[in-house]
């Protein structure tokens, strides 16, 4: 296990406070193996709760449960959403849940706080029509640019991926002549993820070209690699890239985002007879009540097909 660091680079104001907080974020990295992204999340969800401490002059040590309380309260004269209130309170619980473990404090307030109840949002997707409009856009563009949105869009529709995931890719994920993908997914948990035919076909055209996104002689070991920080496409270029590819497509961009296309790839399959569990270890989804939601948007499909063509249904 790596050791923590005693370093606190994010002090900011609220002195210990943040300096604690840093701990538990460190300890994210080198414990539970979080993404940057994660992290990130984090680290703004905790910032904007020991500011508020900060201003109140409370110690992390000493807060109380109905000091979190008035925080959550201010969330929501704020008109921030219940779900915005939850993943802070989630934040706050595992930051104390932390504190306690490491004898910082005797107690975890915010242990039995209750989660603000979350209105339910159907994942937005897209239509197998659509799907198919997006594609035919990207193939009418047979540049080196245009080869590489084809296999992006290829393989993110085509194996459900996550954005961060599939911009994330590198050579060696491609496993038996790209016939699957090794994925390492949240909590670096790995999952094998088949790779279609079509999307191996676009992978394959853009495999030839791939060498003139890299600049100078030193090799990348990304798939999509590109002359940035990162070293690879960033998923806000692959969005921007996919909101210019739907107005070319004719379809809304607003419709459309990089997660849009995994939920179309889950939608999709469920639609078309695949089991919730299959579907579950595809997306790499670590409890099946995420997977679930698909029955939702599946069902609602059904029934708006039964209610525009069953001669009962019809007015």
């Amino acid at each position: 296990m790596p050791k923590r660091s005693s370093k606190t680079n994010n002090t900011k104001k609220g002195g210990v406070c943040h300096a604690l907080a840093q701990q538990f974020i460190e300890m994210m990295l080198a414990e539970r193996g979080a993404s940057a992204n994660t992290v990130a999340a984090y680290t703004r969800d905790l910032d904007e709760f020991l500011d508020h401490l900060a201003a109140q002059k409370i110690k992390l040590v000493k807060v109380d449960r109905a000091q979190i309380e008035a925080f959550l309260a201010s969330l929501a004269r704020a008109g921030r959403s219940s779900g915005t209130q939850a993943r802070k309170l989630s934040a706050i619980r595992q930051l104390f849940a932390f504190l306690y473990t490491e004898k910082h404090r005797s107690d975890n307030p915010a242990a039995t706080l209750s989660t603000p109840k979350l209105a339910k949002h159907l994942p937005q997707t897209l239509t197998e029509a659509d799907i198919n409009a997006l594609i035919n856009a990207a193939r009418e563009d047979d540049s080196v640019k245009g080869l590489r949105l084809q296999a992006m869009l290829e393989v993110m529709y085509g194996s459900g991926l996550r954005v961060s995931e599939m911009v994330g890719l590198k050579l060696s994920n491609l496993q038996g002549k790209a016939e699957f993908l090794l994925i390492s997914g949240k909590g670096n948990k790995e999952r094998l993820v088949p790779v279609g035919s079509r999307a191996r076909e676009a992978l394959g055209k853009y495999l030839e070209v791939r060498k003139t996104f890299i600049s100078g002689d030193s090799p990348s070991p990304y798939l999509f690699p590109y002359a940035r920080a990162e070293g690879f496409v960033t998923r806000q270029q692959f969005g921007v890239l996919l909101k210019e590819l739907a107005i070319k497509a004719n379809i809304n961009p607003e419709k459309i985002s990089p997660h849009t296309l995994r939920h179309s790839f889950a939608s999709h399959l469920l639609e078309g007879g695949a089991d919730l569990r299959v579907i579950q270890e595809l997306l790499g989804h670590a409890d099946i009540s995420t997977t679930q939601i698909y029955t939702h948007v599946a069902g609602e499909r059904l029934k708006k097909l039964v209610q525009e063509n069953h001669p009962l249904a019809k007015k």
